[in-house]
């Protein structure tokens, strides 16, 4: 919304004058964490992060899965966010 009200003021107008505002943000939002969820899963898959590494090397799975998360927050905000 915060985008929306900066960055898209017709937009974010439109929207909120026809009472569908809501309605989009709850799409947005959905659609991101759907998106955020494939890559993670993904990139966890490329790169061999398993439970079996969480168990044995619980800081380096930490570290590989921000990483990971980080990655994938910013395609997903590039993707579907900021468009």
């Amino acid at each position: 919304m915060d985008y929306l009200k900066q960055y898209r003021k017709v937009t974010y107008t439109n929207l909120l004058t026809s009472g569908r505002l809501n309605t989009y943000l709850a799409d947005i939002d959905r659609q991101a964490q759907e998106r955020l969820e494939w890559l993670v899963e993904g990139m966890k898959q490329a790169q061999g992060i398993t439970e079996q590494l969480k168990a044995e090397n619980a800081l380096e799975w930490t570290g590989r899965m921000n990483n990971i998360r980080a990655c994938a927050m910013e395609i997903v905000n590039e993707e579907i966010i900021y468009t």
